[in-house]
């Protein structure tokens, strides 16, 4: 599967976002893939009853009731989101957070998503068994220039700490993804899908870039299970 992190760009602003999913939904449909979009926090409501998992960018420890602000996954459990990136390299929050933040999801049977920035954070954060860890190194988000490519050996060394750690987390490879060739070169090195912004959203064709990504992550899985 992959995640589409749709930060706060301007071209999804608005409506739009509602012909972005819709695109979405299409290509999830005609590929058999499990695509999961992130839209602005304030465009969830667009979106929740989406055919495709709509989660969320963020999301506080915090508490039902009078906690102005915040993002409560209790609330956004109600409005049929699914779950959450946590700890993305553009809103860090505590490891304490962090940790309260999955089991939080996990006992409400919510997508938790914990964004790492290293391997280290990797092995920190399998402990807590969190449905998917995103690797981004942050220097590479949005420049265009693929973790695969740049650093393919924090992916493989991530793949092997996930897979020696026994439990039900899959790795996501994110950061600089613009293209099928980055998202199959991901896949070879062990990640079991991508974390993507800036590549789809700011692609000045959403069928086409999604139905590339699309594609190649189909091949990839013929590939591996023939």
């Amino acid at each position: 599967m992959f995640i589409i992190n749709c930060k706060n760009y301007e071209e999804i602003s608005g409506d739009k976002i509602l012909k972005f999913v819709k695109i979405a939904e299409k290509i999830s449909k005609k590929y058999k893939l499990k695509i999961v979009i992130a839209p602005p926090q304030h465009l969830i409501g667009l979106v929740s009853n989406s055919k495709i998992p709509i989660i969320s960018q963020h999301v506080d420890n915090s508490k039902i009731g009078s906690t102005t602000g915040y993002v409560i996954p209790e609330l956004l459990k109600k409005s049929k989101v699914r779950g959450s990136l946590i700890n993305h390299s553009e809103h860090r929050i505590s490891s304490d957070d962090v940790s309260k933040l999955v089991w939080k999801l996990q006992e409400l049977k919510m997508m938790s998503v914990v964004c790492v920035k290293d391997v280290a954070e990797v092995k920190k954060y399998l402990k807590l068994n969190p449905d998917y860890i995103a690797i981004e190194p942050p220097e590479l988000i949005g420049s265009g220039k693929a973790v695969s490519n740049e650093k393919p050996e924090i992916i493989v060394k991530a793949a092997k700490a996930v897979k020696s750690a026994n439990n039900n987390t899959k790795l996501l490879c994110g950061a600089g993804i613009v293209s099928g060739k980055d998202v199959s070169k991901a896949l070879e090195l062990g990640s079991e899908g991508i974390l993507v912004a800036s590549g789809i959203i700011k692609a000045k064709n959403w069928t086409k870039i999604i139905e590339e990504f699309s594609n190649t992550m189909k091949k990839h899985n013929e590939l591996t299970t023939n």
